[in-house]
């Protein structure tokens, strides 16, 4: 069998490749052998973001890589490449022109694509398809696309045929989560103290991923604790000002919330922070501390020892391999922005897996 010709559009720092390629976990998460073990060639790779291709080119240094925007690029260019499959992230703009489409299409389906206008052209898209493309939309399966008329797809109005899609029973991806990813597993256990601005509903959320024995525990995609770490540590001012609004996670825990770019550099809502004084309790530091003056709040929060992930372990949590890496001249704040803007690698492994299938 050929091997696929695969055009990478807004590349990045070369997520959906090493998808691709089927990516291997950290030592310590030995025994997965990638979901997407095809046989499979980036013809090309394209992105205008210049720090962006130094770690595109440092992994990946084989493969044609293209410092310019789609739209810049020829019919003929598009033509020559003869790719069979395109992964791309939106938005992604000329495709309609192209005269021979791809027979596989991937693109990352960010939060809100599915409502927005952007939609409209990658229904026109698959509509030229001989045979319909599969559209994934947040914990829902399409198996066709609906049969909408381009009027209404432009004033945006949406038949949802996912339901259809879907065995009776498995409407949501998680029986246990609610729509508003809140779990039905129950209430809080006894004794359990809101240390922080959080509601009852969250702690509950949180207390059921950390005792889903399913799920890996951050401890798994932790680099060693060594003197290199004390960078990594909250300053104290930032301690004692996002204190209440920090997303705090020890090792044993099986989650975090999601890592932004501003990660490293902003406090709120950019990331989790790690407790490295795993024998503090969170709820002996933050009880009664609005009572505290600003130095014996700094004292108890120190305690913690709360530092940022470092960038190889938010990698690791994305699914890259160990052997991927980022060139020396790119700073620990550059690697926090590209890394907030890339996908996870076995998500996109499991569901290129599932589109050849």
């Amino acid at each position: 069998m050929a091997a696929l010709r695969v055009l990478e559009l807004y590349s990045g720092i070369g997520g959906m490749h090493q998808a691709l390629k089927g990516s291997r976990q950290p030592p310590l998460l030995a025994g997965y052998e990638g979901e997407s073990c095809i046989c499979a060639e980036v013809v090309a790779a394209v992105d205008v973001n210049t720090l962006a291709n130094e770690v595109y080119k440092h992994n990946f240094p084989s493969t044609p890589l293209w410092a310019k925007t789609i739209e810049g690029i020829t019919l003929k260019e598009f033509d020559r490449l003869s790719f069979d499959m395109i992964l791309m992230s939106p938005p992604c703009q000329p495709f309609t022109r192209l005269q021979k489409l791809p027979k596989y299409l991937l693109l990352e389906n960010v939060k809100g694509f599915e409502s927005s206008s952007a939609r409209l052209r990658y229904f026109l898209i698959a509509k030229l398809q001989q045979e319909p493309f599969f559209f994934h939309v947040p914990g829902q399966i399409l198996t066709r696309f609906p049969d909408q008329n381009l009027e209404e797809l432009s004033m945006g109005k949406v038949i949802d045929e996912a339901s259809s899609s879907l065995p009776s029973g498995d409407k949501s991806l998680d029986s246990n989560t609610g729509p508003d990813c809140s779990s039905k597993k129950g209430p809080l256990p006894k004794r359990t103290f809101l240390f922080k601005l959080e509601t009852a509903e969250e702690m509950v959320r949180k207390h059921s991923q950390d005792n889903d024995p399913s799920i890996q525990m951050l401890e798994d995609f932790l680099e060693e604790e060594n003197e290199e770490m004390s960078q990594y540590f909250l300053a104290p001012k930032s301690l004692v000002r996002y204190a209440f609004l920090l997303d705090i996670v020890k090792p044993t825990c099986r989650r975090s919330t999601c890592f932004t770019k501003g990660y490293g550099h902003y406090v709120e809502g950019t990331g989790s922070v790690l407790q490295t004084a795993v024998d503090v309790q969170l709820e002996s530091v933050f009880k009664h501390i609005e009572n505290l003056t600003e130095e014996e709040k700094l004292m108890k929060l120190s305690t913690l020892k709360l530092r940022y992930f470092t960038p190889r372990e938010i990698a690791n949590l994305h699914g890259f391999p160990p052997e991927f890496g980022f060139p020396d001249k790119v700073s620990i704040k550059q690697c926090y922005r590209l890394l907030g803007n890339s996908l996870n690698v076995r998500v996109v492994a499991k569901l290129i897996s599932i589109l050849l299938g």
